[in-house]
């Protein structure tokens, strides 16, 4: 269970460290890393060479206090892999210095803010977006984690970098600029500096031969793969995504816009090394740093499965492991939730996959029938009406999407992993043809708000035996309570439990996609 106070300090309880270290504990990978003194080295928890000594040991909540110490990352167990320790509790005046060095840290976190900046400008930007003044966040931040934002950033851009150079053959120079480093000397220093190793030096010690970039991403067990596996199989639109089996390995595969760059890329889950396995194509490779946080909001891989369980399995027995699907795009998730109103899943990607073909932009791939992107805002702002009843997509989502397209290319609605999501629901309501449900369900997968509930869903109701109240909705609000803070989680599981078939509209006149 996560801690009230989320400001990650080092870890008081170095006995129970020591156990989980000395077991290979991987519920607690993430959480900790661990310092030996006599070699200068830092390691998760799963890592398995030989347990070092209690009395050599350090324990230290982030890689980057283990880097200000002057510990160097293993190169077996590679802590840029570690999952993340969880996502942060919901706002308390009494640790609003917690959440604010936590979202901060979040900001820092996203490799989309990193290109072209220096640590300085970052520190202001950061600040800016959370309202405070450049001086209180570097304050706040230094007190609740132990280092500077300056060293907590460093680290983070030359893991991202270690972890690219390990892993794929990209240029040294193509990883240094997607890391964030303003040049490739820059970079070279750093990197020598902080591990005591020059990049290529890593490369022949780590890198493999595969021309193509594949990233393993762990996850924090248990971890229901096979269905989510199951969730995107399902919904596969064509000419955007498809499954492709390697062996028996099935490798979900589709195309994607990331900034400049596009392409191809698959996943798949490999169960034995508890991790999704990312692999792109060329022209997405230098886009990876930016990426690789968006397959894991994708995919959950981030969810604390201890505190999850520990609130929902008394409710939905046998559920461990079940997370939240996620999405690339936002853009692109609320547009097939508009699709999905009122009709069947089927029904719903058949239409999306005429919307693709008309106003995607085509792209080449090695794949047969994944050949294009998915509409950009700009395209679906300017479609017409007609064009879209074409489709087969009825005039009240037609007015949907146009309108959702047009407060995206405008920049007044992001829909990004993170974003408050009171704000941008009610931004969504405020549009045609959107109601609370679809916006609920939009900040549920692709704002990635743990406690989204789209109270007037039916099958909810009846999970929680209000549907025969008066007011039905209401009374699966205040029913949902015990759910809290991770009802998200509570709907994928009752929605699980539901034929799909016998979900009727819900009262705004949508339904499940």
């Amino acid at each position: 269970m996560p801690s009230t106070d989320h400001s990650p300090a080092l870890p008081a309880d170095a006995d129970g460290c020591w156990r989980a270290l000395a077991s290979h504990d991987a519920r607690f990978d993430g959480r900790f890393f661990t310092g030996v003194t006599s070699t200068g080295i830092y390691c998760r928890p799963v890592c398995r060479v030989r347990t070092p000594r209690q009395e050599n040991c350090r324990f230290f909540a982030l890689a980057a206090q283990a880097e200000q110490a002057g510990f160097r990352p293993c190169l077996r167990c590679r802590p840029e892999l570690a999952p993340p320790p969880g996502a942060a509790a919901a706002w308390s005046m009494h640790d609003a210095a917690g959440l604010l060095a936590h979202e901060a840290a979040r900001w820092l976190d996203d490799p989309q803010h990193w290109q072209d900046e220096t640590g300085t400008s970052l520190l202001a930007r950061a600040a800016a977006h959370l309202g405070v003044g450049d001086r209180h966040l570097r304050r706040v931040f230094q007190a609740s984690f132990g280092v500077s934002a300056l060293q907590y950033l460093q680290t983070r851009r030359l893991l991202a970098a270690k972890q690219l150079l390990t892993d794929t053959r990209l240029p040294v120079a193509t990883i240094a600029q997607a890391s964030g480093f303003a040049s490739q000397r820059r970079f070279n220093a750093a990197f020598l500096q902080h591990y005591r190793l020059n990049p290529t030096q890593l490369r022949r010690e780590g890198g493999g031969s595969d021309p193509l970039a594949t990233v393993r991403l762990p996850w924090r067990a248990p971890y229901d793969a096979a269905g989510m596996l199951a969730f995107f199989k399902k919904r596969l639109v064509s000419g955007l995504e498809t499954l492709v089996e390697d062996g028996r390995q099935p490798w979900l595969t589709r195309t994607l816009r990331l900034g400049r760059c596009t392409g191809w890329l698959q996943i798949a889950f490999d169960h034995a090394g508890q991790q999704l396995l990312l692999r792109v194509g060329e022209g997405l490779a230098p886009a990876l740093p930016a990426l690789i946080p968006r397959m894991r909001a994708m995919f959950d891989l981030d969810a604390d499965p201890a505190a999850i369980d520990a609130v929902l399995l008394p409710h939905f027995p046998g559920s461990a492991g079940m997370r939240v699907p996620g999405a690339l795009d936002g853009f692109e998730l609320a547009v097939r939730a508009i699709l999905g109103q009122q009709v069947t899943v089927a029904a719903a990607h058949t239409v999306c996959g005429r919307l693709v073909a008309r106003y995607g932009e085509p792209v080449q791939t090695p794949f047969p029938g994944v050949n294009r992107l998915f509409p950009t805002p700009a395209a679906l702002a300017l479609a017409d009406g007609d064009a879209l009843g074409s489709l087969g997509i009825v005039r009240q989502r037609q007015g949907a999407i146009v309108a959702l397209a047009r407060e995206c290319e405008a920049g007044r609605l992001a829909l990004r992993p993170g974003d408050a999501p009171e704000p941008a629901m009610a931004a969504l309501r405020a549009l045609p043809g959107i109601g609370d449900w679809t916006a609920q369900y939009i900040a549920m997968r692709a704002l990635r708000w743990p406690d989204a509930f789209p109270a007037g869903d039916v099958a909810l109701q009846k999970a929680l035996g209000v549907r025969g109240a008066p007011k039905p909705a209401q009374a699966a609000i205040d029913a949902s309570q015990a759910w809290r803070p991770w009802r998200s989680y509570a709907v994928l599981r009752a929605w699980h439990g539901t034929p799909e078939a016998t979900i009727p509209p819900d009262p705004s006149g949508e339904t499940s996609p």
